[in-house]
């Protein structure tokens, strides 16, 4: 009878598909978080490099044997441990071979690996590989029952779940990834300082997290550099698990014989000429891209104190910088430098790790101490244990060993004479299957006389080797002076005297951040500059007569003019009530008639101008609506960094912003005028100092708008203008009449001010 084959479909289960989706994107999540992308804190390593380093072991690719061909490598990985591309496992390779992007390496690469300059490693079937010292460090104990082992994905084969060695990886050489919802970034540091700090928690486990600042002071990067944070910030970081930390090139022309950097960088040249030498750069910087973005400086002008770049590297990093001149200030290069270049950068600080118990979390510094200390412990434990059960199988072994010493005739009798000796054996003597299965396997060589001296001799070794390790199993004073010593015995191969082991990040707080500003590598010089109705701006040198007769284009004509110098910024108000930023050094040139400016900033095509000034430190503005309302504002809160400007006064539809005025420093009042030829003037100190916003009511109006404002100093009374050719000024000193709280309706003006209500 043929039973038919079940239908397809009655295998569909009904779901939502939003919780459907969840529960599918949420195992995904789970996985990239603990199998790809975060580290373990015990051994620091993500699975990719911990199959890589097991492959190259059982490959025996130790420090001392010859180097195999890296193809050889990732083909064991990816076909036993690791089914993912070939090109990701090599490239998790290489970077562990790099000297620049590991602090210590753990795969030592023969061939073209990379470089600094961003350039890729050669492939796989070119280059070779091998284990260093460091990495033996990291898998020592992997034969003694120090961790677990779990099958590979297909079965066939096991992995440890961990590395158990001494070595603090995690903390040493660091990591970075990008999970789901979650990232790590950890910087490297020195291993002396690591295990300085370790050596504190295990005497002292509630040391302060400030106590272990002391002795743990801060990343130590592959590429060296200088950390600039102060300590309180760097100290903060670490007690939390996140931060930024930020690091700088270093600027120097080597080290002296003691190994002290000479921190300075200037060369002396003939004639007085001086010249700026680079000789790290932050980590994960590539030289090349450091290199393009100086000559960018250059070839773009933003950086007019920098004449040239030469990259003078061999195996160590070499950039000069040439100054325009002898007389440019080494400092000032230096901080342009840092601020327009990556060779400041700053690197993320995320201690988020996987504990002991596979769980993610962001730890502080001293909480994944004390994890990882207890790690080594239980490693320790594991380890002793592991020993304490093959030495009472060995002694087992050696006591059945002394009973056939002991009764040798008789034991070579019954094996002579009866067929199945062991049941025999075991009957006659106390010896269990073992023991008896091991004597009937003895080789007859071993039956000579010394060899009973030498059994009893290993069993009395044995016996105070098994006593030993059960007073450390017993004793957790014991376990910890075990670990100090281990951890005091690996620290000598990471000295400060070492070459390894030499800090190569200098941990100084930079000084004060003196006043930045890129106008001092601008050549100072007057200049006039004229914006015409139409929008044409341009700067003409020298101080010119404002009324001078300038050549605008056919319908066009004059709007605003006023003098500057190069170094200012200029100030442009639109009536819609954003603000714009132009540089009075990138002005066109006033031999024509100039440039749009709005092919310079990007203003709305329906936005009219309405003010023109020069922006000074600490200066205050009167900004003005139609409506009445206005609030003061800082000069410098108006300033936009890009081409979009900055929205200043909010204006509701069918008001604009109507006016921008200076308050010099003297004044102390404001006077209003209303379309409605009545004035009021009040206190400048009830005028609110805003950044952005819709302000306040100057004056009310039942009918009309505002029609003009300005501030004055109010003993000095009032002046304006009179009517015809005359230019007669007349001044009215008693203005208590129109003195009042702001907002009021006001009064109408003194007798004689011009009929077009305008200051």
């Amino acid at each position: 009878m043929v039973t038919a084959a079940p239908d397809p479909f009655d295998a569909i289960v009904d779901s939502p598909f939003d919780s459907a989706l969840s529960e599918r994107y949420l195992v995904y999540a789970l996985s990239t978080i603990t199998a790809r992308s975060l580290p373990d804190l015990r051994d620091g390593l993500k699975p990719v490099h911990r199959r890589l380093l097991w492959a190259m072991r059982l490959l025996r690719l130790e420090p001392t044997n010859a180097y195999k061909k890296s193809a050889r490598v990732v083909g064991d990985v990816i076909g036993k441990y690791h089914p993912h591309g070939d090109q990701s496992v090599y490239d998790a390779m290489v970077r562990l071979a790099q000297d620049f992007s590991l602090r210590y390496p753990l795969v030592d690469g023969q061939g073209n690996f990379g470089n600094i300059d961003g350039d890729n490693a050669a492939a796989y079937r070119y280059t070779e590989a091998r284990l260093t010292k460091t990495a033996m460090q990291l898998m020592a104990g992997l034969d003694e029952g120090t961790v677990n082992f779990h099958p590979t994905y297909n079965g066939e084969d096991e992995e440890p779940e961990i590395f158990p060695g001494l070595f603090p990886n995690l903390l040493a050489n660091g990591a970075t990834g990008i999970a789901v919802g979650m990232a790590t970034s950890i910087p490297s540091h020195n291993v002396a300082e690591i295990i300085d700090a370790a050596l504190l928690l295990i005497d002292n486990p509630h040391a302060e997290h400030a106590e272990l600042m002391q002795l743990f002071h801060g990343p130590d990067f592959a590429t060296g550099g200088v950390v600039v944070d102060s300590p309180a910030a760097i100290s903060a970081a670490y007690e939390t698990g996140k931060g930024a930390i930020r690091v700088r090139g270093r600027f120097s022309t080597g080290r002296d014989p003691s190994g002290v950097w000479e921190d300075s960088g200037i060369e002396r040249q003939a004639g007085g000429q001086w010249q700026l030498v680079i000789s790290e750069i932050p980590y994960m910087v590539h030289k090349g891209k450091l290199i393009e973005q100086l000559a960018a400086l250059i070839a773009d002008k933003k950086l007019p104190i920098l004449e040239d770049v030469r990259d003078e590297s061999d195996e160590a990093i070499r950039i000069v910088l040439v100054p325009k001149s002898r007389n440019v200030d080494p400092d000032l290069l230096k901080e342009s430098v840092y601020r327009l270049t990556e060779l400041e950068s700053r690197f993320s600080l995320n201690l988020n790790v996987l504990d002991a118990r596979r769980t993610p979390g962001v730890l502080g510094l001293k909480l994944m101490l004390q994890e990882w200390v207890i790690s080594q412990i239980d490693i320790l434990l594991r380890r002793s244990q592991h020993r304490l059960d093959k030495i009472a199988a060995r002694l087992e072994l050696l006591e059945g060993y002394i009973i056939a010493f002991l009764n040798l005739d008789r034991i070579i009798a019954i094996i002579r004479s009866e067929d199945e000796p062991k049941p025999v054996m075991m009957a006659e003597f106390p010896l269990n299957d073992r023991q008896a299965e091991a004597i009937l396997n003895m080789r007859l060589r071993s039956l000579r006389k010394l060899e009973e001296m030498e059994l009893r001799q290993e069993r009395d070794v044995l016996l105070a080797e098994q006593e030993e390790l059960q007073k450390l199993l017993d004793s957790p004073a014991r376990q910890r002076t075990r670990l100090k010593r281990d951890l005091a015995n690996l620290r000598k191969d990471y000295a400060e005297d070492t070459p390894l082991g030499r800090r190569r990040t200098t941990i100084a707080e930079a000084a004060p951040t003196r006043e930045f500003n890129m106008d001092a590598m601008i050549e100072k010089e007057p200049v006039t500059v004229i914006l015409s109705a139409r929008g044409w701006i341009r700067g003409a040198q020298r101080h010119l007569p404002l009324d001078g007769d300038f050549k605008y284009k056919e319908g066009d004509g004059p709007a605003f003019a006023l003098h500057a110098q190069t170094t200012d910024k200029l100030l442009i108000a639109c009536d819609n009530g954003r603000f714009y930023t132009l540089g009075a050094d990138k002005l066109p040139s006033a031999r024509g008639f100039g440039e749009p400016l709005r092919s310079m900033l990007d203003i709305d095509s329906e936005a009219q101008i309405i003010a023109l000034i020069v922006h000074k430190p600490g200066g205050q503005l009167l900004l003005a609506a139609t409506n009445g309302r206005g609030f003061a504002a800082d000069s410098g809160e108006l300033l936009a960094e890009t081409r979009k400007g900055r929205g200043v006064m909010g204006v509701k539809p069918g008001v604009k912003l109507m006016l921008v005025r200076e308050i010099p420093k003297e004044h102390d009042h404001v006077a209003v005028i209303g379309d409605n030829r009545k004035m009021v003037i009040f206190s400048l100190a009830e005028l609110p100092m805003l950044a952005k916003g819709q302000g306040v009511t100057l004056q009310r109006y039942r009918d009309g708008g505002l029609g003009d404002a300005i501030t004055l100093k109010l003993e000095d009374g009032l002046s304006w203008t009179m009517g015809g050719d005359s230019g007669r000024v007349r001044t009215e000193k008693d203005m208590r009449l129109w003195k009042v709280a702001r907002g009021a309706a006001g009064r109408m003006p003194p007798t004689g001010f011009p009929r077009d209500n305008k200051f």
